[in-house]
């Protein structure tokens, strides 16, 4: 199969500071840099239309309750609140990935560090992810391709075990979409 016949799907690692996205073949990742409160969540839910708006599919990490921003759990769930409003007004369906289910797709462990995250992605798809943004953009990555295998598209082989990360997830209807 070739990689025009294969549903556009994203993966979106919404995030404050540092959102990483990913599409087959290439990353990216969006910095609101000093902007705080309504102007921040304006300027990443715009950011991030612009690189779903002709997506078949787009795919959120959901909440992850550690890591100490009980402060900004408020602003990030309206973000993601937001990305999913800014998707159904698209037509365009979405699924939410729980952080566990994310590293356990990637690395085999739903509670892997970003950086073993982070080097099975690179390694598995040969896609580089280096600089500021390597861990949004690997978890986006990760994101991705599960949406690609859950339609039936898996862009490399996954053991058995990783791919266990797929059944914890909410999967939008794409009937149609899939192989």
């Amino acid at each position: 199969m070739t990689t025009a016949e294969r549903p556009l799907v994203i993966g979106l690692d919404l995030s404050l500071t540092c959102t990483g996205v990913a599409g087959e073949g290439w990353v990216d990742y969006i910095r609101p840099k000093a902007l705080k409160g309504h102007p921040r969540l304006a300027y990443l839910v715009d950011e991030v239309t612009s690189f779903i708006k002709k997506a078949d599919l787009a795919v959120i990490e959901g909440p992850s309750f550690g890591g100490g921003v009980a402060h900004r759990h408020e602003d990030l769930a309206g973000l993601r609140v937001m990305v999913r409003q800014a998707c159904w007004r698209r037509g365009i369906p979405y699924a939410l990935v729980p952080p566990s289910c994310r590293a356990l797709y990637a690395a085999g462990k739903g509670s892997a560090p970003k950086g073993l995250v982070r080097d099975e992605i690179s390694r598995r798809y040969a896609i580089e992810l280096d600089g500021v943004a390597r861990y949004d953009m690997a978890d986006a990555y990760a994101l991705l391709a599960m949406g690609l295998h859950h339609l039936g598209h898996p862009l490399a082989e996954v053991p058995d075990d990783n791919a266990r990360g797929l059944t914890g997830c909410a999967w939008p209807d794409t009937e149609g979409l899939a192989a």
